[in-house]
Order: structure tokens, then sequence, then C-alpha cells
């Protein structure tokens, strides 16, 4: 099934109504062969949902649903209220031919559908793949009390929406405490955010246009690389195992691709859990240099680490890495503030995207912050999460090869252990597979399709070892009938 573009340059499907398979699938097959041989090269504008439909004489319910497939496959991103795009052209092979490759480049859609349980914290379902630790793990009464403390916000402050940048006081407080322990910075170059993904999303609207390639992990932050195609930027994946980047496919990759961005966890991985060393930074930053594109650090996890691990904003001075930084791991997910440390230069052009995409962030929000981090026991808080973080990841670890499972890497600290079998994925048995029985016994999990670019070539998954250990997890993992 092959499609040709009519004069306005939209595509036109020669349907075959009695040819097996359905009409989702040859649209799906046509599209993919016309990106293949760059007729509709990265970045170009698609027809309307609506257009197509008409052009091709199709339901607009069919063409939603080829569009999203498309979409799931890597091929084409959305943006809303713009339309779609096409966002690759680096084909499976087995696309052309089927349209239906083995092992997509992208989640499915049938593990998308968990990602909401996953976030929500509303689900009755053991939560061993979320990314929260549970509320007692947390220090609560510092906590609500800092929450309280917001609440008392002046009459005067309710006027306004709160200052462009962020809550100042909380910025002035992070200005001291980031030039005391990491790099020198100063208030008026942090900007305050809605989380470290609404900060990713800033920086992708401030920095790329649709066909630019971003360099992220592979294995890496699922929604990042959701994040990245709907940006309708190509993401290439870097792999990263228990001893770091591969640095050498990183620098082939940069000279091919020209990046405009790279992602990167220095500290406490996710999902790996493990940490880059000074050397392995040192020449990151070069290549960085090298091939003239930024780095964006996720360093939302530097506060569980050890102290002294790498840090690319302290050793470049934010001339060509941003730093993102988030309070949820040590406070609570509840409270949605992040925050991104970059170049004066810069931060001017970042805040007022920011301000077109959704004026300014809570200043409720970043004054719960500002008391909670404040007070004398957030020191002892964090303290103590560290400790309990340690013996959970201990007890995981043992639990899970106790199961049978094999560790990916051996985490440096913080709140995942990767494992799995060596089984090589089948279409019988995969990472969905198990994820949607583990739900059908109420326990959610992250399978390792939600984290990587390339195809698996064995199954696992990311454990939260606050449950990793716990005895519905692995009475499930030892029933598990492996093939």
């Amino acid at each position: 099934m092959r499609a040709v573009l009519d004069q306005t340059g939209w595509p036109v499907v020669a349907i075959e109504r009695r040819q097996k398979g359905s009409l989702v699938e040859q649209i799906v097959a046509a599209v993919s062969a016309l990106v293949a041989s760059k007729e509709l090269r990265i970045g170009t504008k698609m027809p309307s949902v609506r257009q197509f439909a008409k052009c091709n004489g199709v339901s607009t319910f069919t063409v939603v649903e080829a569009y999203d497939r498309l979409v799931t496959l890597g091929l084409l991103s959305s943006r809303r209220g713009s339309g779609y795009f096409v966002a690759r052209q680096d084909l499976p092979a087995t696309l052309l031919a089927t349209a239906q490759p083995a092992t997509p480049s992208a989640p499915p859609a049938a593990i998308d559908a968990l990602t909401a349980e996953l976030y929500s914290g509303m689900s009755e379902a053991l939560p061993v793949g979320a990314g929260w630790l549970p509320p007692e793990w947390y220090g609560e009464d510092t906590i609500l009390d800092a929450v309280r403390q917001a609440m008392r916000i002046p009459a005067a402050r309710l006027r306004g929406y709160g200052h462009p940048l962020g809550f100042p006081t909380l910025r002035q407080h992070m200005a001291a405490t980031l030039s005391e322990e990491l790099y020198p910075v100063e208030a008026e170059q942090i900007l305050l955010t809605h989380g470290a993904t609404h900060a990713f999303d800033l920086i992708l609207r401030t920095l790329t246009k649709p066909g630019d390639t971003v360099l992220v992990e592979d294995p890496g932050y699922s929604n990042l690389l959701s994040l990245i195609r709907h940006h309708g930027c190509v993401a290439v994946g870097i792999p990263r195992d228990e001893h770091g980047l591969d640095l050498d496919a990183l620098a082939q990759q940069a000279a091919l691709a020209q990046p405009k961005l790279m992602f990167v966890n220095t500290v406490l991985q996710n999902p790996l859990g493990t940490s880059l060393t000074v050397a392995q930074a040192h020449r990151l930053l070069a290549l960085a240099e090298q091939f003239d594109f930024w780095l964006v650090e996720d360093d939302i996890y530097r506060e569980l680490a050890p102290r002294g691990e790498a840090s690319l904003a302290a050793m470049d001075g934010l001339r060509r890495v941003i730093r993102v930084g988030s309070f949820s791991k040590t406070l609570s997910p509840v409270l949605r503030v992040g925050s991104i440390s970059a170049s004066s230069s810069l931060l001017p052009e970042l805040l007022r995207v920011k301000m077109l995409a959704g004026l300014t962030t809570s200043e409720i929000n970043e004054r719960a912050v500002y008391h909670a981090i404040t007070a004398r026991p957030y020191r002892r808080m964090v303290d103590k999460l560290v400790t309990q973080l340690d013996a959970g990841r201990e007890r995981a670890m043992a639990s899970l090869r106790e199961a049978g499972m094999t560790l990916l890497a051996r985490p440096r600290g913080g709140m995942f252990v990767s494992a799995g079998w060596h089984d090589a994925p089948s279409p019988a048995w995969n990472g969905k597979v198990i994820a949607d029985l583990a739900l059908k016994h109420g326990i959610l999990l992250s399978p390792c399709d939600f984290f990587m670019l390339r195809a698996p070539e064995a199954i696992w998954f990311r454990f939260n070892v606050a449950y990793a250990d716990h005895p519905q997890l692995l009475n499930f993992l030892r029933l598990l009938c492996r093939p």
C-alpha cells in the first residue's frame, strides 16, 4: 500500500477496501512509506483529521486512529492547537511491509493506559512501579505545617498572579543554597515551574523546533520521551548501563545528527539509580562543546545521593548546562514545584515562553515549599528519608534476587531498582503482557517499554524500593509461569 501527494501536498491513499487489513493499517503503511522515502520530510505538517478524511474518502474516526498509531510508532508527533507533524524517518525495516513493527519505538497505547494509574496515587493497586513514596516516609507534620503557613498568604498577594519568575523568597533561598553547595547562581537565574516535567516542556519550547534532534539516555525517563515526540523532535537514544553513558556512541550520534540538546540524569538516574563519574561528566561536557549542543541536567534526585557526586552545572557554571530541579522527591509530589537554573542570557527567553504557555506558577505551592525547606526539621527529615531508602533498597534487591530476577545495575542510592529476566521478549511474553497480568492481581508495574527507545533485549521492570519487597508482589513473581 502506498500513497501519493496531491497538488496541495496532502497524502492521497489508494484505498483497497477488499485488501486484507483494515483501513487504518493501510493509511499507516502508506504514510510510513512516504516518510521513509522523504516525500514527507521531518517537520512537515500533516493535513488535519477532517482534511485527510475528506481527501481520502474515509471517516474521521479512521484517521484519528491511524494518526494515533503513527504517533505511537514515533513517526508523527502531535502538538495541541497546531496539529500533527512528521517526527522521524529512520523507520524499522518491518514497518514498511506491515506498518506493525514487532517492537515499536514508543510505549504501546495499552501500556500508556497504565500511566494515569501510576501517577494519580488514587489507585488501590500496589504501586510497585510508581515514582512516589508512601506519605509516611516523608515528614508529614513538617509538610502539613508548611502548607498551613502558606495558606496565611497576605491578602494583598491575592490580587495578582505572582512574580513571573516565581516566589522571590524561595528563589533567593535556593540561590544561596546552590551557591554554597554546588555553583554560584543568582536568584534572577532561577525560574520556578510546575515540577520538572513542566521545566522540560519549557526548555523544548524555547530551544527546539519540529525536526530537531534531541539526545536522551536509553533507558531514560518515560514522560520525557513522549514529550520530545510531542514537540515534533527526533529522540535519539544514547545507551546507558551500570557503567554510565556510552560516550563513544554519543560522539558518533552527535557527529551524524547535529543535536540541539541532550537530557541527562547525572545523579541517581531514573530508572537505573546509577550516577556518572566525574571523568564521564567532564567528557560529556567536552562533547557538548565540540558538537555545540545544550546539556539539560535532570538533577531532581541530588538530595537523595551521597555527597560529592558529579554536577554538570557546577563544572560548567551554567554556560552550556541548564539545570532542572524539583522538590517532589524530598517533600511530596502534590507540591508541584520545580526549577530551571540557566545563564543570564538564556533565562529571559525561558521566562517569556513560561508566560506565553501558562503565565505564572502557584505562589501558594512555592510558599509551602519555602516554609518546608527552611524549617528546622527539614535536614533531619531528608537524612531519615535517605536512611529509609537505603534499607528499602537492600531489602528490595535481596527479595528480587530471591524471586529469580537479575539486577540491571546496582544503584548508588535513590528510589528505584531495575531488575528482570534474560528472556527475549516475544508477542506472547513481554513487559506489557506481564504488566497487564499484574494489574489483574492488584499490582502496578512499570515495564521496560516505558523507558526505552531501543527494542528491549530482555524483560525487566523498574521497582520502587518502598514496595519491592511486599509479599503481594513477591508471590506474584514466584507464581509467574515463564515460557
